[in-house]
């Protein structure tokens, strides 16, 4: 994956503390294309992903918490129950 490429991936973390969880989901948020709670779909440069691992490494406490970073398929087929709703991928605004 180049620095410029975006890849889709699939942050989902869970950690004790409601401070450090409220930190955690306001930080990943930025990234966010769609999810919920503790699950974010998230497009991701090579360089983002690397911030996004070092920085939950520094704000996580290992022997309470956990995260969880899966590259996904975006040509895959979406199955969505309840309330769900496809996130926005077609549009990315670079600033």
């Amino acid at each position: 994956m180049s620095d410029a490429a975006r890849t889709l991936f699939l942050v989902c973390y869970d950690v004790c503390d409601n401070k450090l969880r409220r930190r955690v989901q306001k930080y990943l948020m930025a990234y966010r294309v769609g999810g919920q709670k503790s699950f974010f779909e998230c497009w991701l440069t090579a360089a983002e992903l690397r911030e996004v691992r070092r920085t939950l490494a520094d704000l996580l406490d290992p022997s309470e918490d956990r995260a969880h970073v899966f590259q996904l398929d975006p040509r895959m087929r979406r199955d969505m129950l309840g309330r769900a709703t496809e996130p926005v991928t077609d549009v990315f605004l670079i600033v």
